[in-house]
């Protein structure tokens, strides 16, 4: 396969990963990748990717199995659905002779994980996992400057994960990750990111690993005195709960607080008019088309309420009875933890710890690292990031990486674009990965989360080897 030929794929799970975040890339792209076959068992959303991507009805399938046994389609299968069904379709991809690409985490239990790196393997394909942020700005500039050996020596890492409170409900009290028996442990769905991150960082595998956490927050004891079970049952405290279904989705509470934080002078501006006089904005908006960034903003995690993007459908959203975004947070039946802390020693010495909380005022990662040189501060936040590098012979500053808020194709700090492009170019022959960002590293990173939660159940130190 030639560069200039794009690879040609078939999509299982057409949410909101996989049509909006890789499909939208393909759309962007489409000397890279094309898709030509989709699974997914909501026919609006099926509908609506092929439509988008132009392929034919007898291509459209209600689910994974009769797409995986027509004869094979094209060269990479990418596997989108729900946590807790990564792996079947994702085997049978392999053994169909797909190469794949894996949303995270890869399954929910170590053995399934195993078991599909080990069918790649045998089937001679790639098995990528999204492990996107490695392949954005922020942290490729930190891996750059710790092979650099600009810090010395590598001593500690300290990173934190820090899901704001807005991020919280809406994912993992109210949303599909909220229970472990839907999904997965939080630090598995959420921190294998953090620990794929962190054994890049330390260049080794884990040694042993301990952690503490605990859901402390959203239960019904905490529930307000006489709060209904959902926002828009006439709820007294509505309009002063940070966790509002309507200000987080009517109002766009969280967005405007993004737009204000941010440096973008229009974005702030629009969103102080919106936030004052919702009502003339919108107004406004059907005239000055810029507007509509906000007042139909048609984006994460709007996106995952309702496809009626205009106010009134959003409150119509979380009004309907079976929908069940518009809830009280303390009336969920979640139980995955909501503050949780890793300590982890590396095989070569370096230690790091992982704070994972789903209280912080804004969305982001902040990491510092320590070596015998000098010291590394990163944030990455939605509204701004910034890295600098603190030399200790000089005492001097030098700040490697600063940025505001950027539109567009910007989740996860730009990664998934990247991701996307590494793996066209993976499939295509123009990029060979590194052996630990492939699937065996993915691996590490997944064991090094189940050790996480098997400490934080049991109280005690797992040794990793126990474990591979």
């Amino acid at each position: 396969m030639t560069a200039a030929q794009p690879i040609k794929a078939v999509l299982i799970g057409a949410g909101d990963r996989g049509k909006d975040t890789y499909g939208h890339y393909a759309l962007e792209h489409p000397d890279e990748i094309r898709f030509v076959a989709v699974a997914e068992p909501l026919q609006e959303r099926r509908d609506a990717f092929a439509q988008q991507h132009q392929i034919p009805l007898n291509r459209c399938y209600p689910t994974w199995e009769p797409l995986l046994e027509q004869p094979k389609m094209g060269d990479a299968a990418l596997i989108c659905t729900q946590d807790r069904l990564h792996a079947r379709p994702a085997l049978a991809a392999l053994e169909s002779g797909y190469h794949v690409l894996l949303e995270k985490p890869m399954a929910p239990t170590a053995e399934e994980c195993k078991q599909l790196v080990d069918t790649a393997e045998r089937q001679g394909l790639h098995l990528q996992i999204c492990h996107s942020l490695r392949y954005a700005p922020f942290f490729q500039t930190i891996y750059r400057v710790i092979q650099s050996g600009e810090l010395g020596e590598l001593v500690c890492l300290s990173q934190r994960e820090n899901v704001s409170y807005w991020h919280m409900a809406h994912s993992y009290v109210r949303g599909n990750w909220r229970r472990c028996d839907l999904g997965n442990a939080l630090i598995l769905a959420k921190g294998c990111h953090d620990f794929d991150l962190l054994q890049w960082f330390a260049g080794a595998r884990a040694r042993q690993i301990s952690s503490f956490g605990s859901l402390s927050h959203f239960r019904s004891e905490h529930a307000p005195p006489g709060a209904p079970r959902r926002c828009t049952d006439n709820c007294s405290i509505e309009p002063d709960c940070i966790y509002s279904a309507i200000d987080i989705y009517v109002r766009l509470g969280p967005l405007l607080q993004v737009a204000r934080m941010s440096d973008a002078r229009f974005l702030k501006m629009v969103a102080k008019l919106l936030e004052r006089q919702p009502a003339l904005t919108e107004q406004l908006a059907r005239v000055v088309t810029p507007l509509r960034q906000l007042t139909e903003y048609s984006g994460w995690p709007v996106s995952v309420v309702t496809t009626d993007f205009t106010r009134k459908g959003r409150l119509q959203a979380i009004r309907d009875s079976s929908n069940p975004y518009g809830r009280c947070v303390y009336h969920c039946d979640n139980d995955v933890v909501d503050h949780q802390h890793v300590n982890i020693e590396f095989e070569n010495g370096v230690t790091a710890t992982l704070i994972m909380h789903g209280h912080s005022y804004a969305e982001g990662r902040t990491i510092r690292i320590d070596g015998s040189k000098a010291t590394l501060i990163g944030e990455m936040y939605l509204h701004r990031q910034r890295i600098e590098l603190f030399d200790k012979r000089t005492g001097r500053k030098r700040i490697l990486l600063t940025e505001g808020l950027r539109l567009g194709n910007a989740a996860h700090g730009g990664g998934d674009a990247g991701l996307m492009s590494a793996f066209a170019a993976l499939i295509r022959g123009d990029w060979k990965p590194a052996a630990a960002s492939g699937a065996r590293g993915a691996l590490e990173s997944h064991l090094m989360a189940f050790a996480a939660e098997q400490s934080r159940i049991e109280g005690k130190v797992i040794q990793m080897a126990a474990l591979r």
